[in-house]
């Protein structure tokens, strides 16, 4: 398998999975489990739409008979398959899920319609194969958020980065720094679902892990963490990193 580009135009377009486990990774498995398994110890079928090199996947095993996986990258999915040996994967589009309608229980997207060609026919995919009572956990990068985490274009090169308030920019002036990545604000994360049979069960912004700044300083890193997930509990989170939002079919 040759090596990743981390940092390069292919990275760009469809983003970085998760190669390592840190708390950031397990706070947001504790919220994909509080609502997506909604009281629940076990389901059927889990998905990951978008599964990168597996660390859901595997860290979703033991709450199913069964975790599948998609993803467009076949150098991820390599990587999964040694992340998760037991799991279904398969080289798919979120826009064409490779599983029957009615056959998941929960399928998570974590920040992955932002990178796909067509973000609207990838949200109903999940919820065409949603059960119904199922649930699909959404994660995408929220528009208020004041850096643009995925990096841009300048001058024909992509400079990756975090990048303060591209963001804020005028639509027309953002997306020609950012062409490769939307950001959503709220109604326009759930205009996606306008017209499918869901319902909102839940939607917050959630603030960074912030694990690499815990590790080069621990002092400040562990404040911004209390700091900032105090917030989460006020309407000030719509400053948030990425949308949490939890629909389920009816």
């Amino acid at each position: 398998m040759e090596a990743l580009d981390l940092h390069g135009e292919r990275a760009a377009r469809r983003g970085n999975p998760s190669f390592v486990w840190r708390a950031g990774q397990g706070r947001r498995l504790a919220m994909i489990l509080k609502w997506g398994l909604a009281g629940r110890a076990r389901v059927q079928h889990i998905l990951v739409d978008g599964c990168g090199a597996g660390m859901y996947v595997r860290a979703l095993t033991p709450y199913a008979d069964a975790v599948s996986g998609i993803d467009i990258e076949a150098e991820h999915l390599a990587l999964a398959a040694r992340t998760a040996p037991a799991a279904g994967l398969a080289l798919a589009a979120a826009e064409a899920l490779p599983y029957a309608d009615a056959s998941i229980d929960l399928v998570l997207s974590h920040e992955v319609l932002e990178h796909v060609l067509d973000d609207r026919q990838a949200s109903a995919e999940i919820v065409r194969v949603l059960r119904p009572g199922g649930r699909a956990v959404i994660f995408a990068p929220n528009r208020l958020y004041p850096f643009e985490t995925h990096g841009i274009y300048w001058r024909g090169d992509y400079h990756f980065g975090a990048i303060p308030l591209v963001n804020y920019l005028p639509d027309a002036w953002r997306n020609r720094l950012a062409p490769h990545v939307r950001a959503y604000t709220a109604a326009g994360l759930r205009r996606l679902l306008v017209g499918l049979p869901v319902r909102v069960v839940h939607h917050s912004q959630i603030f960074p892990g912030y694990d690499n700044v815990v590790r080069r300083w621990p002092t400040v890193g562990q404040w911004l963490r209390r700091a900032t997930y105090t917030l989460e509990q006020s309407p000030l989170c719509i400053w948030g990193l990425s949308h949490l939002l939890v629909v389920e079919k009816v």
